[in-house]
This record gives C-alpha cells, sequence and structure tokens, in this order.
C-alpha cells in the first residue's frame, strides 16, 4: 500500500519527522476504510486530535458528519446528555428535547477525548453502542440506533485506570481494537526546531514581524527542555516571543527571561505508589543515617577525650576548622603522644589508648566508668581558660572555642563567671 505521507502532513499541518510519528499517521491511514474503532494514548498536547481527523477524512464516511468532543470538560451530570440526549422534563432545565452527540453523528465519525475521565455509569452506556450501536436518551425508554464510528483519546496511564476500576475492562478492549501511540515533544528531538520555526513563521505574518530564530544555545536549551505542555506550550512560548522580543535572534537567557519557569532539565520520575520496595529503600536510607551518626558521636569523643588528658596549661586548643578535619578524617603532620605527667588522672578512669594520628584513628582500650566531673564543670574550666589567654577578650576566646561570641556571653552569663574569675 503506497501511502501519502507528505500529503497527509500537509493536508493536516502536522510538522515532524519523527518514526513513531510517522508510524502513527501510517497506521490511521491503514484503519480509514474500516470500521473500526482505536484508542489513541498520549500526554495531553501531542496533537491526538489530528489523528480521527486523518481517519475520517480517507475513510468512507468523509461526507458526513465528524463531532469531537473533550469529556473531561463535560460535568458529570451533564456527559449522558451531551452524548445520548435527553427528552422534555428529563431533569431540572430540559424544557425540550434534545439529540446528543450520536444521534447527531449518525453515519458519521465521533472523536471521544479524554474518554479516561467518563464515569462508571457512561462507560456502561457507552459499551453497549459500541456493541449493538443503540442507545437510550436520558428520561426515555425508546431505544434508538446509531451507525457511528467512534475514535477515541486519553492522557491518563491506562494500565492504572484499569488497575484501580476507575476504567471498565470490558470498555478498553472494545475501544482498542487498534491503539495508536504519538509521543510527547520531548522525545522527538528536532521535530521541536521544525515546529519552533513553523510557529516563528505564523506568528511573524500574523504580527506583522521579523521571524525569530533561535542561536546555538537557544536550540540546545529547547531540545534539553521538558516540554510539559508538549506542542501547545511550545505554540504559546514562540507566540510571547514574537510579540515581546525585539531582537529576532533568541537565545537561551532570551528564552528564560520571558519563561523563567520554563525548565531545561529533565526531572527523574518517581512513583507515587508506597509500595514495599520503596518502603525498603526509605528505610535503608535512615539506617545509613543513624550508622552515620553513630561512627561521628564516638569520633566526637574521641576527640573530647584526647583534649581532657592533656594539662590545661600547655593545652592547645584546636580552632574549629582544625576540629572538624579531625573528626572527618583530614590528616596532620603532628603526632600527639603524651607523657604520664602530662595526663589529669581521675580515680576511676581506665587508661585510653593513643596512636599515631596521621591515621586518625582514636580507639578505646576500655570506657570511662564514672567521671569525677560533670561536663558542665568541664566547660567552665575551658571557658575560663580561653578567656584568661585572650586577656579576657570575648571575640577572640569565642573564635579559639569554635563559637560564636553571643554564645559564649549567654555562657559566661549562665555560669555566673565574673571578670575576677575569668583573669585569674
Amino acid at each position: 500500500m503506497n501511502i501519502p505521507i507528505q500529503n497527509i502532513k500537509q493536508r493536516f499541518e502536522i510538522i515532524g519527522n519523527d518514526p513513531r510519528l510517522i508510524t502513527a499517521i501510517e497506521t490511521a491511514y491503514k484503519i480509514a476504510a474500516s470500521d473500526i474503532s482505536a484508542l489513541i494514548i498520549g500526554e495531553s498536547g501531542v496533537g491526538k486530535e489530528s489523528i480521527p481527523k486523518i481517519i475520517h477524512q480517507y475513510s468512507h464516511r468523509k461526507h458526513a458528519n465528524y463531532f469531537a468532543l473533550n469529556c473531561g470538560a463535560i460535568p458529570e451530570g451533564t456527559i449522558d446528555s451531551e452524548l445520548f440526549g435527553h427528552e422534555k422534563g428529563a431533569f431540572t432545565g430540559a424544557i425540550q428535547a434534545r439529540a446528543g452527540h450520536f444521534e447527531k453523528a449518525d453515519k458519521g465519525t465521533l472523536f471521544l477525548d479524554e474518554v479516561g475521565e467518563l464515569p462508571l455509569s457512561t462507560q456502561v452506556r457507552l459499551l453497549r453502542v459500541l456493541e449493538s450501536g443503540e442507545f437510550i436518551r436520558v428520561g426515555s425508554s425508546k431505544v434508538q440506533k446509531t451507525d457511528v464510528r467512534i475514535i477515541a483519546a486519553t492522557n491518563v496511564d491506562i494500565q492504572k485506570a484499569l488497575d484501580t476500576k476507575k476504567f471498565r475492562e470490558d470498555l478498553y478492549y472494545r475501544l482498542c481494537s487498534v491503539q495508536i501511540f504519538l509521543p510527547p515533544l520531548r522525545e522527538r528531538g528536532n521535530d521541536i526546531l521544525l515546529l519552533f520555526r513553523k510557529f516563528a513563521s505564523e506568528f511573524g505574518t500574523k504580527y506583522r514581524r521579523p521571524n525569530i530564530q533561535l542561536d546555538e544555545t537557544g536550540k540546545k536549551f529547547v531540545l534539553n527542555c521538558r516540554w510539559k505542555g508538549n506542542i501547545r506550550e511550545l505554540r504559546s512560548i514562540v507566540e510571547r516571543l514574537s510579540i515581546l522580543e525585539m531582537d529576532p535572534q533568541i537565545s537561551e537567557q532570551t528564552i528564560l527571561k520571558l519563561s523563567p519557569n520554563l525548565n531545561s532539565r529533565l526531572p527523574m520520575v518517581v512513583s507515587k505508589d508506597s509500595s514495599e520496595d520503596s518502603l525498603l529503600n526509605d528505610r535503608e536510607v535512615l539506617y545509613k543515617l543513624l550508622f552515620d551518626m553513630k561512627r561521628e558521636l564516638n569520633d566526637l569523643r574521641d576527640l573530647v577525650l584526647e583534649i581532657l588528658n592533656q594539662k590545661d596549661s600547655a593545652l592547645k586548643l584546636d580552632s574549629k576548622d582544625s576540629i572538624v578535619k579531625r573528626l572527618f578524617g583530614k590528616e596532620s603532620s603532628e603526632k600527639v603522644e603524651l607523657s604520664e605527667s602530662e595526663k589529669i588522672s581521675y580515680p576511676n578512669e581506665k587508661k585510653i589508648e593513643t596512636i599515631d594520628s596521621d591515621q586518625n584513628d582514636y580507639r578505646f582500650v576500655e570506657e570511662l566508668e564514672d567521671h569525677p566531673q560533670s561536663l558542665q564543670e568541664k566547660e567552665i574550666e575551658m571557658i575560663k581558660s580561653a578567656l584568661s589567654r585572650s586577656k579576657g577578650k570575648r571575640r577572640l576566646a569565642a573564635k579559639e572555642l569554635g563559637i560564636s561570641e553571643r554564645t559564649l556571653y549567654r555562657k559566661i552569663k549562665s555560669y555566673n563567671l565574673s571578670n575576677d574569675e575569668v583573669l585569674d
């Protein structure tokens, strides 16, 4: 079969050479001569409305009516009336009888866009039309016949809708005699540049402005954009640029200036389902965090015990940066080897082994049992020592202790340290 792809693309103003797009056009042309129903799958804004037009125009129904109905835009309470019609007095406001789309499209084609939004009660009635060609107006008991070809489209995850019972499985198989998929714009590569050029020419003529063109940064940017709204979003941005931008050369910065919310990075898709695997992964992350915290606390305890083993008079307190280096594995050029006279001895303390600090590894031989001094007392001693060495200058003492001057002032006040005690 010789399929006039270029003629179809020109007739229906379809731009692009993506293989999946060409396959969709070929499939539409092949099934046009039959009355088989078809389901078009694709995200919102990919151009699904072009496929049923191709099917209708190349079918024997091309001289009859063609109707397109967006099921997602009609309130649930009136969708049955729109599709099947109603009798006078069938509901409040039904002042006269009205024919529905199935009745109007007899011998023609009816395109049901966003069919996944139909309520379950309407799905049952639609299935009956597909199987027997029969329908009943709202408020009537008379069965009517219709000869309509139905083409449906949806942007929802149809498999998920089937699993959650939001879409009837029997209706899906009846609609999906042939499935046609249209790829999202972000996966169509250079088709994006062709569409940009087409829209630029269209709006340049419409607004009597020079046609805008993308420079190299602009081309790279649009090719990497997510295009959540697909062709519809691209068209809107090109129109905005054509009207507002004086320079016809469009760069990445120009696009971002007029469309700051346009994201050039494709986000990682994360399922919202709280499956067992995702729960296990979350648990593993929490365990890792807890183990990392435990290791860091052990390192901090080792460092504090090293400081406690040095005489206050000979203590050279590390700066904040030096302490961080020790905690997170940075090497030091000096060795920490303390003589017995340099250590503070406590009655109930057991020995602590210190090894070469080049390895940055301080390990407990035996843990302290009953420490005779509280942490508060030791903190007071360290504050007094730091203030003494800095001659009462709190800014220098705070820097030496690795805390803010405000925190040091608060601790001095809370411990009721007088100037005589500090400079003693």
